[in-house]
């Protein structure tokens, strides 16, 4: 069972006034084996039932796992905008609609992105989905060996869905910056949330993309989004479409 103390270091961080509904859908929602944390998962009962301990489930469309992670996620998702694409057969041969309203499938695949930890090799998976949504609006096969370059001057538009993401990204941390201090939210990201890390190179962390991507300090960039010019700027800086060599 989960102990009052930590039952109410939870509660401790809601509103006085709220009210708080527990939903189950189907009893796995907890995962198991999480080997970030110091302490075992406790087991928890709901109506005398206990619930399932698994590795992942699919929460509100997002995938959750048990390390924490956001690599699975992210495939998932551009598993499922990739089947979207795969349905839209007709729209892709019809020579009535533009390419730049075509790739309005793109947010099936960036849904829930604000929440993405981006790693070097989740941003290349991200770009090569784009580019092959591209190939196959403007039916370029890869055997007729196109270069990316040759795909967007064909189809007009720029290299713009990682951008997007990192706007998306950035314009949910401003937002998030702006409320009390006492914020659980604003907690988690900044990373002061009381606890320990385990030995060894530490993962990239949320607010890990936000410094790269400014290329300011923290204490600098939580500034900024105190002002409503400077936080535009660097949504708009890492937004900027930009052609890449394919």
């Amino acid at each position: 069972m989960l102990s009052k103390v930590c039952l109410a270091k939870l509660l401790s961080h809601l509103p006085k006034t709220v009210e708080f509904y527990l939903y189950i859908q189907a009893p796995n929602v907890i995962s198991k084996n999480v080997s970030w944390l110091h302490f075992s998962w406790p087991t928890l009962y709901v109506d005398g039932k206990v619930i399932e301990q698994v590795d992942n489930f699919c929460n509100l469309g997002s995938l959750i796992t048990n390390d924490a992670q956001c690599s699975k996620e992210i495939k998932s998702r551009l598993s499922k905008g990739q089947y979207v694409s795969a349905g839209l057969k007709r729209i892709w041969q019809s020579h009535d609609i533009a390419v730049t309203t075509k790739v309005l499938v793109w947010p099936v695949a960036v849904y829930g992105c604000e929440s993405w930890t981006l790693r070097a090799g989740d941003e290349k998976r991200i770009q090569a989905f784009e580019m092959q949504g591209l190939r196959q609006i403007l039916h370029a096969s890869w055997t007729a060996k196109r270069t990316n370059d040759w795909v967007l001057e064909k189809a007009e538009v720029s290299r713009n869905l990682l951008e997007s993401v990192k706007a998306r990204k950035l314009s949910y941390f401003g937002h998030a910056m702006r409320n009390n201090a006492d914020s659980l939210e604003k907690q988690i990201m900044q990373g002061t949330t009381s606890g320990c890390h385990k030995r060894g190179r530490p993962k990239t962390a949320w607010i890990d993309n936000i410094l790269q991507w400014t290329g300011y300090s923290l204490d600098k960039i939580l500034l900024d989004t105190e002002d409503r010019g400077r936080r535009r700027q660097h949504v708009h800086g890492a937004a900027k479409p930009r052609n890449e060599d394919g």
